[in-house]
């Protein structure tokens, strides 16, 4: 270890409020009382999100500044408290002493709360007080963690610029993908015709088939998700189309292999001849999640589809000169979503990088 560092349990340096959630008969969604968090799914990027739920009872307490740690299920993620708010079984505060500086504990366990490990159960894993207590944390003097802490805001602030850029020309290249094939539909050319949806393309609700009736084998099995298996059977001839029936509304599927689609999936059960990637590609630029129904698990009517009016050529050729075209596009957005997301990963890996360095004194 680098000289003048030493290595403390985190009980010796913080102390650990582990929560417990008041009686349901407290909470209230008006303000009353304190704000009261549960667990991760309240967390933000850095700092907690909004409330929604107070409480009139006060069980376990954290301060504004307090690192807040999950405890069940999953175990690890930390975030920072924003105010004094009340605290629930699924997480922990840590609240930093004189010797520890609070964003030094922070990134500490930013850096490990992937490793952080707990009692595995039945239902969910967890970490309990004492085992948070009990993990070991390197501690410089406290001008040095202020040192690394200044270090590391202003990588993570350039790292998060380089983020957002990455995912907006992410979204960006989406975007015009879509935009694309939208006006390839919209601006309709010489030979283009009206017509009723179901004298285009036919929409069929696709088949049962029990998990104990799946047998591994080389045919795609397709759900309103797509393809989420293979299997020894097969209902449709390829090329196909599929898109979703409950669940997931709106997303297509091109399958270029014999399949079987599920009851959770439409499938195009009749081309009437045209090329079917041109209908994929209508299908995907149509606004098939306009047409979901039910307060449950929204379900899409074939029958309210099937009765509308569209555009669509009726000439062969254009429609393969139509698919040639977006192909092509595709095949280029791919490109771009594959550089985006490899910088995606590169940041993810260099802030890790810097963190590592950060805690072995090599920063």
């Amino acid at each position: 270890m680098k000289a003048g560092w030493q290595m403390k349990k985190l009980g010796e340096v913080c102390e650990v409020i582990a929560g417990q959630s008041p009686e349901g008969k407290y909470f209230n969604s008006e303000m009353r009382g304190l704000p009261f968090y549960q667990g991760k799914k309240e967390f933000s990027e850095k700092f907690l999100g909004e409330p929604t739920t107070w409480t009139t009872e006060t069980t376990k307490e954290a301060r504004q500044g307090d690192v807040l740690m999950s405890v069940r299920a999953p175990v690890g993620p930390v975030n920072f408290a924003t105010q004094r708010i009340c605290i629930g079984r699924g997480l922990a505060a840590i609240r930093a002493t004189e010797v520890i500086d609070r964003d030094y504990l922070f990134n500490f366990l930013l850096k490990h709360e992937s490793e952080v490990v707990g009692n595995t159960g039945a239902v969910f894993n967890s970490i309990n007080k004492t085992q948070i207590e009990n993990i070991l944390i390197p501690i410089p003097p406290l001008p040095e963690q202020q040192r690394i802490v200044a270090i590391l805001d202003e990588a993570f602030e350039g790292i998060a610029t380089a983020v957002a850029n990455a995912k907006k020309n992410l979204n960006n290249a989406r975007e015009l993908f879509e935009s694309t094939v939208q006006s390839v539909f919209a601006n309709k050319g010489d030979g283009w015709e009206e017509k009723r949806f179901d004298e285009i393309c036919v929409l069929q609700r696709g088949f049962d088939l029990p998990t104990h009736s799946r047998n591994e084998g080389n045919y795609p099995l397709v759900s309103s998700n797509g393809i989420t298996d293979k299997i020894d059977l097969w209902k449709v001839k390829a090329p196909g189309v599929v898109t979703g029936r409950s669940g997931t509304i709106g997303n297509v599927h091109f399958i270029e292999e014999d399949y079987w689609p599920l009851n959770t999936a439409l499938y195009v059960k009749e081309f009437y001849g045209n090329y079917e990637r041109c209908i994929y590609y209508f299908l995907k630029q149509f606004d098939l999640g306009k047409y979901r129904s039910g307060a449950g698990v929204p379900t899409l009517n074939r029958n309210n589809v099937h009765s509308e009016m569209v555009w669509f050529s009726k000439a062969i050729t254009e429609q393969q000169r139509i698919v040639a075209k977006l192909d092509e596009l595709s095949a280029e957005t791919k490109k771009l979503e594959a550089i985006y997301q490899q910088k995606l990963t590169a940041l993810d890996a260099l802030k890790k990088s810097i963190l590592n360095q950060a805690f072995a004194g090599e920063l």
